[in-house]
């Protein structure tokens, strides 16, 4: 029989456990989105061997599980000296394994900037950082916050795996619960119910920043600001 009073006697270990997962997911999101967006600019560097060597990393982190990637980094880092806190493994696993996808979105979207916007920045004496800074980044928006939320959502998920390595986050309180009391399902339904909750609130928060970016950045351009003039008068 359901017995959802389990979920309200574990109610605050389930709730310290979600807090870990948020601070696990948000700063591993954080790492991920800084890490791509750095991996992306060496990439357009003309040197080929450091293209080389940033494609490969994508690609090895791209074409192997996170799971596999967690245990390197956390059971494997002794052996050459790097010994880490279960949650610091687990925050620098989730940037590490974001960061890869975050590079390639960052990529599609650095390439979809229109070249004669840039050309046009240049013949104006503009220095890369000011282009970067005023011409592809707002341009990159538009185009890569959609993906950029999908892979948030995405991590959120990977989240789960952080409790392998006795990360005390959600996955890790429901198991316990679960051990004590031997109530799976209230076990199961309580998880989906969390993870359902947290990617729902990153779904809304995205679209509602796609919605601002864009409408700020249609009344930056040239065309919004003649538009909110002419209707104005």
């Amino acid at each position: 029989m359901l017995d959802l009073s389990l979920l309200v006697q574990y109610g605050p270990a389930l709730l310290r456990g979600f807090g870990v997962t948020i601070l696990c997911w948000g700063a591993g999101c954080l790492i991920g989105m800084v890490l791509g967006f750095a991996l992306m600019l060496l990439r357009q560097l003309p040197v080929k061997p450091l293209r080389w060597v940033i494609r490969a990393y994508i690609e090895v982190i791209r074409g192997t599980p996170f799971l596999i990637q967690l245990f390197l980094l956390y059971s494997g880092g002794p052996a050459i000296g790097l010994r880490l806190e279960a949650t610091t493994a687990g925050i620098l696993g989730l940037g590490i394994y974001g960061s890869a996808y975050f590079a390639e979105i960052f990529r599609a979207g650095y390439q979809a900037v229109p070249k004669g916007q840039v050309e046009a920045a240049l013949s104006l004496g503009m220095s890369y950082g000011a282009i970067l800074r005023r011409v592809i980044v707002p341009a990159m928006l538009v185009s890569t916050i959609p993906p950029i939320v999908n892979m948030m959502a995405i991590l959120t998920k990977e989240t789960v795996v952080l409790s392998i390595i006795t990360v005390p986050e959600l996955m890790y309180e429901m198991q316990t619960m679960a051990a004590e009391t031997f109530a799976t399902f209230e076990t199961i339904l309580g998880m989906a119910l969390f993870y359902w909750l947290l990617v729902e609130a990153v779904s809304r928060l995205g679209r509602r920043l796609e919605a601002r970016v864009t409408r700020f950045l249609t009344h930056a351009s040239p065309q919004g600001s003649s538009k909110t003039a002419t209707a104005r008068a």
